[in-house]
């Protein structure tokens, strides 16, 4: 996001990366998940704040989870299972386990049959949240393959022409490793925006910028507007209008719903319709490059790819040309260096939960 929806200094609190994620992970388990488990969701979330991506971290999201572990929409110990399986694909009945708890151990089984027979595909039904899904398609990529996530989930997103919310934000997660250039990330909503991000402007005061939302007639609001009342609003797919291309956000976000819960042996999201911790469908792919090409190859060809990406003129009034994954590494190195900044409300949270249940208080930069 522009750096005017990020917290503003004079919101914000520098805390340490391994102090949020150690605090996380108590509350996590605090609410009956086991500690291996807790302490993976707490991973996915500090590695999303870690990368810069706000929307998706500890801020949003655990009391998020809090809330759905208490009301039963999510099950600390869940039972999973695998359902299906072949040697280079498994579905998994994740039995309403938070999927940002499960998402490593499916990410790896796909790994590992991709390290079999090429490639390797698993799709996880009847779960929790994912998270940010480039998380795990970097899981793969950190094992010189390159990995693919995407997951459906509750109902924000219409179609386009439809003034009715048929889709979740449907991200798809691309990732791919580099030799000496920082790996290739690209994690996206196929809606305009991501519902998170939405979240957290609204905790910021700040306006919604034109061709994010639709009003509840499904017409798309092309002006700067104060974000609505929940359920006053839908976000359309990515091109927000047909004229500029909504139509391709819509088929992609359709194409995630057939990958994630169709081919999980799930109905499609529209039909269960949406309730508070709604499950989530998801799908995992692992391809092994070295099934394809040399590895060294390929890591060289991408170098090459990146390097002149990051290279080209920038366009008038621009500092540089990005590619997807670069602001994540440099906002990597940052926060691990110089603390996460989290807006004092959720530090003032986070801290009290911590009190309560007997951690200690998060360590300030």
């Amino acid at each position: 996001m522009p750096t005017r929806y990020k917290v503003p200094p004079e919101l914000q609190v520098r805390v340490q990366h391994q102090s949020v994620r150690s605090t996380a992970a108590k509350i996590l388990h605090s609410a009956g998940v086991p500690v291996a488990e807790a302490d993976e969701a707490a991973d996915v979330l500090v590695t999303a704040d870690l990368r810069g991506i706000d929307s998706h971290g500890v801020s949003n999201h655990v009391p998020l989870y809090i809330e759905y572990y208490s009301t039963g929409a999510l099950n600390p110990r869940p039972n999973w299972s695998v359902s299906r399986e072949t040697r280079s694909t498994a579905t998994i009945d994740a039995d309403k386990g938070l999927g940002i708890a499960l998402g490593r151990r499916a990410m790896q089984m796909a790994v590992d049959k991709a390290k079999d027979v090429g490639m390797g595909v698993v799709t996880m039904s009847n779960s929790g949240h994912l998270g940010a899904v480039g998380h795990f398609s970097m899981i793969a990529a950190e094992q010189d393959m390159i990995g693919m996530t995407m997951t459906c989930g509750g109902m924000l997103m219409a179609p386009t022409f439809g003034a009715e919310a048929r889709f979740g934000t449907n991200p798809i997660g691309v990732a791919a490793p580099a030799n000496k250039e920082p790996a290739f990330l690209f994690d996206a909503a196929t809606s305009s925006v991501a519902y998170n991000k939405i979240l957290l402007i609204e905790r910021l005061g700040l306006p919604v910028p034109a061709g994010w939302l639709t009003d509840e007639k499904g017409d798309p609001i092309m002006e700067e507007t104060e974000v609505p009342p929940l359920g006053k609003f839908m976000v359309p797919p990515v091109g927000s209008t047909r004229e500029i291309g909504s139509h391709k956000g819509y088929g992609l976000a359709t194409m995630v719903e057939i990958l994630t819960a169709l081919l999980s042996g799930m109905q499609p999201s529209m039909v269960e319709g949406y309730k508070p911790g709604a499950p989530h469908r998801n799908y995992f792919a692992a391809y092994d490059i070295a099934a394809f090409s040399e590895v060294d190859v390929f890591k060289e060809n991408m170098d090459q790819m990146l390097r002149t990406l990051r290279e080209t003129k920038p366009a008038p009034g621009e500092e540089r040309v990005l590619y997807p994954g670069m602001l994540e590494h440099e906002a990597e190195i940052d926060r691990r260096a110089n603390g996460i900044p989290l807006h004092h409300e959720i530090v003032t949270w986070l801290d009290t939960k911590a009190s309560v249940i007997g951690a200690p208080a998060l360590e300030r930069s």
